[in-house]
């Protein structure tokens, strides 16, 4: 067989010459477009680069991602047009199509969900690390998404009846979820904390008895430095259904003290003592005096209490203040001569009637009858 008489032989219909010119001016019209569509992005880049904005970055990188298929399968269609292709052919070649269509939006979006992803993880990560983990998760389930819903479009262009699909997926979704309803349950609690921030990493929370500072919030677990060293981990899921006092978010910490002086100490230095206690507050830095008060008698002391507020929540600073607010309160009150209390009794013994001075001596002036005869 010559290759004229090959040339002339069909193929459904289509002369094998003609074929092979559309295969061919499809590749060479291919590589030629990849080459000029290469070159006009790699200016583009050069130019994106020299701008402030971004949204010509993500407009170049879309750009870079379109793949070599594609261009290959828009010509390919193009260069079959005007042959006189049987209907199975058209078939085939539509679907061809339909999938390389799909796959091409597939990776447009997911640059865009990744310039998205990134932007916004530059924008939060700096204020709250914890963003990285939820970025991270939104951005995973968002390319789920997106390839879910091509995946559906692409087989309901070609022709499948995807209702009866989706609802196997969703009886199989419904037994997945009930699976792993403890991880999905954890999974959503990891939104809810990093979306509604009841903390962040760095906060000192306290969660029922225990307490420490945030260090990762993860996908299914919160992981809490406590003061003693260890590490607690918190099911996410638990963490949001308990109390949780976060003293990170405190504008001013509140302290109140009482002291107690000994009974007997004279009017006019009980008067002093609460001048000498705001005095000893406001030279403390970062505190604000709010009140100090006789308040009552106690059992053993004379008990006045406190209160000032810390300007800054910081627990060491709070109580570097109270230990030089008792230190000048110590020395200002050895110097006015005013004593501290402490727990005493005081026992009053009463003698019992009949007994002592008295009783005895009406006992000894008394006389019988017989003894005054």
């Amino acid at each position: 067989m010559d290759v004229q008489e090959l040339m002339s032989r069909t193929i459904g219909g289509v002369e094998v010459s003609q074929v092979l010119v559309a295969l061919g001016s499809a590749v060479v019209l291919t590589l030629l477009l990849r080459l000029l569509f290469g070159i006009a992005v790699g200016r583009a880049r050069k130019l994106a680069q020299a701008t402030s904005n971004d949204v010509d970055d993500l407009l170049v990188e879309l750009l870079d991602k379109t793949r070599t298929l594609f261009i290959g399968l828009i010509v390919l269609w193009g260069a079959a047009r005007p042959l006189d292709l049987p209907p199975e052919a058209e078939t085939v070649l539509k679907g061809i199509l339909v999938v390389g269509l799909h796959l091409q939006f597939g990776f447009w979006g997911m640059g865009v969900i990744n310039y998205l992803v990134a932007r916004w993880k530059r924008q939060q990560i700096e204020d709250d690390p914890g963003m990285a983990t939820a970025v991270g998760a939104v951005g995973f389930i968002a390319r789920l998404g997106l390839w879910a819903i091509l995946g559906l479009t692409a087989l309901g262009t070609l022709g499948v009846e995807v209702s009866a699909f989706v609802a196997s997926l969703g009886i199989g979704g419904v037994a997945v979820a009930l699976a792993l309803q403890n991880v999905l349950g954890d999974l959503f609690a990891s939104m809810s904390i990093v979306f509604d921030k009841p903390f962040v990493i760095g906060d000192f929370v306290q969660v029922g008895d225990l307490a420490g500072s945030v260090e990762y919030v993860g996908l299914k677990t919160t992981r809490v430095r406590s003061l003693s060293g260890e590490q607690l981990v918190f099911s996410n899921s638990d963490l949001l259904g308990s109390r949780i006092r976060n003293f990170g978010r405190m504008n001013e910490r509140r302290a109140a003290f009482g002291i107690g002086v000994v009974y007997g100490t004279p009017p006019e230095k009980l008067r002093r003592i609460p001048g000498m206690i705001q005095a000893a507050v406001e030279g403390c830095e970062h505190a604000r005096f709010d009140r100090s008060h006789f308040k009552s008698f106690g059992a053993s002391s004379l008990d006045f209490e406190t209160v000032y507020y810390m300007k800054v929540p910081d627990y060491a600073t709070y109580m570097n203040a109270q230990q030089r607010i008792n230190f000048e309160l110590y020395e200002a009150f050895a110097a006015q001569g005013i004593e501290f209390a402490f727990p005493t009794q005081t026992l009053h013994i009463v003698p019992p009637e009949g007994a002592g001075g008295e009783s005895a001596g009406d006992g000894a002036g008394s006389a019988s009858p017989s003894d005054a005869s």
